[in-house]
């Protein structure tokens, strides 16, 4: 999108009316069209307004094949030890209420394993992460405290957006996790691990319900 005006570039960047109107709508976007929506729109302003790639945390990892196979390890063991010890900690129900229709549901696994790979890992980290992270930077800049603020903020905003339709567990749930991810990225400043992690993560949620073994994950360590 080299065509656009630097000026209009520089406008979209900064924190005048056109960046806030930019930021509104990427932000009203997620909250009321859906975290891919918003993804979409995160990367059609960074390519209008000249940001680089790497500002968001899309720098090339030094080997794809380690990203994605520590990636997957990582986010698969990290849901099994939310599930067998965080959350039952935290007094949560062990089965996932909103989404136990997925239990043997053969049926839905296209539709959510799309959600949660594209929808969650990758359009998900992209904004509350890759984005807000390059936003808050240019605000706060990026010192030790202001990292440390933008990890909780973010995570905190992650949290918020999954209490809809997962209620109070899934909340906590996501707190945990954002910040996990958040100190990832805020340590790595890359983007694609997170992103493969968090799929992982998801994906591996998926198959405990799909497969009707939550309840047994929840009581491995506490009976």
């Amino acid at each position: 999108m080299t065509g656009v005006p630097a000026d209009l570039a520089a406008r979209l960047r900064g924190f005048g009316p056109v960046g806030i109107l930019a930021i509104l709508v990427i932000v009203g976007a997620g909250v009321f069209l859906g975290s891919i929506v918003s993804a979409a729109l995160v990367l059609v302003w960074a390519g209008l307004s000249r940001t680089p790639w790497s500002e968001l945390g899309f720098s090339r990892p030094r080997s794809w094949a380690w990203t994605l196979v520590s990636g997957v390890v990582f986010g698969a063991a990290f849901k099994l030890l939310m599930k067998a010890i965080v959350m039952p900690l935290l007094g949560a129900d062990p089965i996932n209420r909103a989404y136990h229709y997925l239990a043997g549901n053969r049926a839905a696994l296209p539709g959510i394993l799309f959600a949660v790979v594209v929808g969650g890992g990758f359009a998900e980290e992209t904004f509350f992460r890759g984005y807000l992270f390059e936003r808050g930077r240019k605000v706060l800049g990026t010192g030790k405290a202001a990292t440390i603020a933008m990890v909780l903020v973010t995570s905190a905003l992650f949290a918020a957006g999954h209490y809809a339709d997962q209620g109070i567990a899934g909340t906590e749930q996501a707190a945990v996790t954002g910040l996990v991810f958040g100190s990832i990225f805020a340590v790595t400043r890359r983007l694609w691990f997170p992103i493969v992690a968090h799929a992982a993560f998801d994906v591996a949620a998926v198959a405990l319900i799909y497969w009707d073994v939550e309840t047994q994950v929840a009581h491995l360590v506490f009976k």
